[in-house]
């Protein structure tokens, strides 16, 4: 029994708002919100008590239940409403609804005016309401005023990348390294940035510009690490194998990516039994996958060799009307330009957890999503401690870690990956293109198994699969996946990861 449900099973007598509250916190962290929330629904409206108020409105939000979150948020901000925390979270609530959240923001804003997340939100609700630049242009005012707010410029690169303006990522950044060129996190930074967005290529550049400015932190080694694990020739670079700490988890997916990279196929899968004894990443999962495959070893076979693992499903008779899905979806799309970080190549990608939207349409694809989540878990073959997939909890609530609408324009495609955050991840079809005559037979469709293309192994896709409206896929997030170019039309999806279970 989970700590929640044994304090929900010896409730006291007393309505004792710390206890309610304390009881709220421990809900949240262990996904047992629907236990918690009768009783601090009625420790809120007896008591009228502004936090219990606030944890309502938190346990609803986690469920994805936004409309009746925001009607709690509303009365918490009634009883008190100079208290920043409640301001923030309606108005975050209202952005993630898909409602107009500007005015609240603006509100919250007024109460803290130096806020960064609350500064970050404002930018993201004028964005998604079609002010890009106004967006832009107020983050670029305060990193003007304030040019150490690394979230600041973070967040500012990733508006930029979305806003079509991709030449300007880095031009805060730039900027307040020639005001301080001494200032090693303002480096730190710039080089995340790069990173995110796989310019591999300018990592050293930049790390020999921070040397010469006289900023030379031993991290940095880990940078000319992962430069050398995407570009170096050796198959043991020193900057990769001796020149950076052996135990960083991550610089250990380098290696094994750089040693697939230059095909050392053997040394990769012993590198593989070595880091999975710590590092049980999606990224390094799929790896294994690809160097399994590659050396004819048997755990290919167990680790996805089970058709169970990927299920397709025609969802036609439990999804709103797909043109009228597929007109909300489009309406969306407000981006000009692709994510950092993302694997959209000739498209774009909504902005924001798009299931967790409130438009009834949303909640009617939600509602059918959900079902069929449910469905692919029952299904699954037997429990596997061992298994990335299969060893997680099962009869768990259906939770989220990111949703969005994906739309594509001709010769668009989406390059080969995998989602770190994600046990479960998909393509559903809403609106696809006519194949032309011209095109190949599998133009467009999804391809599961073939590794990332800058890694330059060859091996083709262990299977695919052919996309038709209506339907959904679901596979695990640390499989290899992609699809095909089209050459003309449009190409309308939602996309979803399955949180692990909590």
């Amino acid at each position: 029994m989970s700590v929640t449900a044994s304090l929900v099973a010896k409730p006291s007598d007393s309505l004792d708002i710390n206890a309610l509250a304390d009881l709220a916190s421990k809900a949240l962290e262990e996904g047992e919100e629907e236990l918690a929330l009768p009783l601090i629904e009625r420790g809120a409206v007896q008591l009228g008590n502004t936090l219990l108020w606030q944890w309502k409105a938190l346990l609803e939000r986690s469920l994805d239940e936004h409309e009746i979150a925001l009607r709690s948020f509303e009365e918490a901000a009634r009883l008190d409403p100079a208290d920043v925390s409640i301001a923030h979270g309606h108005a975050r609530t209202a952005l993630e609804a898909g409602l107009d959240a500007r005015p609240l923001y603006e509100r919250a804003l007024s109460l803290a005016p130096r806020n960064g997340q609350i500064l970050v939100g404002m930018a993201a609700a004028r964005a998604a309401m079609g002010e890009g630049d106004r967006a832009i242009g107020g983050l670029q005012a305060t990193l003007e005023t304030a040019p150490g707010w690394l979230y600041g410029h973070e967040q500012l690169a990733q508006l930029m990348a979305t806003q079509g303006r991709s030449n300007e990522v880095t031009s805060s950044l730039d900027a307040a390294l020639k005001r301080f060129p001494n200032a090693q996190p303002l480096w730190e930074t710039l080089l995340n940035v790069q990173l995110r967005r796989g310019a591999y290529e300018t990592l050293s550049e930049i790390v020999g510009r921070a040397r010469a400015a006289g900023v030379n932190p031993p991290e940095f080694a880990i940078y000319e690490g992962i430069h050398a694990a995407e570009l170096d020739p050796e198959t043991y670079p020193r900057a990769l194998f001796e020149a950076v700490p052996a135990h960083d988890a991550a610089l250990g997916r380098w290696r094994v990516r750089h040693l697939l990279r230059v095909g050392e196929i053997e040394a990769t899968v012993a590198l593989i039994d070595r880091e999975l004894q710590r590092d049980q990443s999606v990224e390094l999962w799929a790896y294994a996958a690809t160097a399994w495959r590659l050396a004819g070893d048997q755990r290919s076979e167990w680790l996805e060799g089970d058709e169970r693992l990927v299920r397709p499903t025609d969802l036609s008779d439990s999804l709103p009307p797909l043109d009228k899905l597929a007109d909300t979806l489009r309406s969306l799309h407000v981006a000009k330009g692709e994510y950092l970080d993302q694997s959209v190549r000739g498209g774009t990608q909504s902005d924001g957890p798009l299931l967790s939207r409130i438009d009834p349409v949303i909640r009617h694809l939600r509602n059918a999503i959900v079902g069929a989540v449910e469905s692919y878990v029952a299904k699954l073959p037997p429990k596997d401690e061992q298994h990335p997939l299969l060893r997680q909890r099962r009869g768990r609530r259906v939770r989220f870690s990111g949703s969005w609408s994906v739309r594509l324009r001709s010769e668009g495609h989406h390059s080969n990956h995998v989602h770190p955050l994600g046990w479960i991840s998909s393509a559903l079809y809403v609106a696809l293109p006519e194949r032309a005559p011209v095109e190949a037979e599998d133009a467009g469709w999804l391809t599961l198994g073939e590794p990332d293309r800058k890694l330059g192994v060859d091996l083709p896709p262990w299977r695919k699969v052919e996309p038709k409206p209506a339907r959904l896929v679901l596979f695990p997030s640390w499989m290899w996946h992609g699809t095909v170019p089209f050459a003309e039309g449009e190409r309308l999806t939602v996309a979803f990861d399955v949180a692990p279970p909590i």
